[in-house]
């Protein structure tokens, strides 16, 4: 985990230390003294992104110094759910996907909210609002795969199972939840009952399917054609595409998988004001649109409006979303220990 000191931090944004002073349409009137506001993140180009359009734009003008705990998406749960009991912990704002906030906020972890100080609360989409966290960014799962080696194109997550592509599947370590989700789709279970996805995967290891570390890594794999097919969100999918990877995108049968991600801010955080400070910032619409635009991931608020064309290449039909398989969290939640012991154990090892 790499863990960037507020000085190393400000040097790689530009942000300039010092006192924060907020209007009183975001957090409040008064000056609020902040030291560094302790973001735990995924890295990469979402990091980057973040920096660009929220922390250096918008937190910038109001001279919040920003640092990143950085780490896959486990092991800052771990922390967070360790720390909880602590006076003061070391996160101030966390980041994670739907299913795994709402597994940490069943532990205890997370404020409920205080909306009135979310300047742009009122146009968050009302389906993706929560007690506890604030939607971010958001997009669904489909099939990625090769135009040129594909052929036809797939139309069912059963299509990686083809022999003939053997050794050309290829995942990402962070998405294991969501591949053996897939998996149990195809093979008798459902979003409440994803214990077929693991016989279902036993059959793909033998089939020579690779784990990737990152999603930055598998795009690599792509790029080389090292991997002709994987599950992914759509985002990724266009945003790979326009950087020139050889990318078809295709909306399974079985249906595709929303995926929300979102922020939210620990019990004990010890800078509140500026955590708040940081999720107002996530909701700037054009904040928004500017990470829509190179992340490909559709925006949380209704006045952040896209261009017609990309809003095409990230939506989803009406038709799609009629078929949307919608995560059960709680399932989720219960089981994502065990998973992720399995897929570690047992397909990836």
């Amino acid at each position: 985990m790499k863990h960037l000191s507020r000085r190393e931090m400000l040097a790689s944004t530009g942000l300039a230390a010092g006192g924060l002073a907020l209007s009183a349409s975001g957090v409040g009137a008064q000056s609020l003294s902040c030291s560094d506001v302790y973001v735990g993140t995924w890295g990469g180009d979402y990091q980057d992104l973040l920096i660009a359009n929220f922390e250096k734009r918008v937190l910038g003008a109001r001279k919040v110094a920003v640092s990143h705990d950085v780490a896959n998406a486990p092991p800052r749960k771990t922390k967070l759910v360790t720390e909880k009991s602590g006076r003061r912990g070391t996160m101030d704002v966390a980041l994670l996907s739907e299913t795994d906030m709402y597994e940490v906020y069943k532990q205890g972890v997370f404020e409920e909210l205080d909306y009135s100080k979310l300047k742009n609360a009122a146009n968050i989409i009302p389906a993706l609002r929560r007690t506890y966290s604030i939607p971010h960014i958001y997009s669904g799962k489909i099939i990625l795969y090769n135009p040129h080696r594909v052929q036809p194109a797939p139309t069912s997550y059963a299509d990686l199972w083809n022999p003939k592509y053997k050794g050309r599947v290829g995942f990402t370590d962070g998405l294991y939840v969501q591949v053996i989700e897939a998996a149990a789709l195809i093979n008798g279970g459902s979003v409440t009952n994803l214990e077929p996805g693991k016989a279902k995967l036993a059959e793909l290891k033998k089939l020579d399917a690779k784990v990737y570390p990152s999603n930055e890594a598998l795009a690599a794999a792509l790029k080389s054609e090292e991997v002709w097919l994987t599950i992914m969100w759509r985002a990724r999918g266009v945003q790979w595409r326009n950087a020139g990877i050889p990318i078809g995108m295709a909306v399974p049968k079985e249906g595709a998988t929303p995926i929300v991600f979102e922020a939210a801010i620990p019990k004990n955080a010890p800078n509140k004001d500026c955590a708040y400070a940081y999720l107002d910032a996530m909701l700037d619409p054009e904040g928004q649109v500017g990470f829509a635009a190179k992340m490909g991931y559709v925006p949380t608020v209704t006045n952040a409006k896209l261009d017609p064309k990309l809003d095409a290449d990230l939506s989803f039909t009406a038709e799609e979303q009629k078929k949307f398989v919608i995560p059960d969290l709680e399932t989720v939640a219960k089981n994502n220990a065990q998973l992720l012991d399995w897929w570690n154990r047992e397909f990836k090892g």
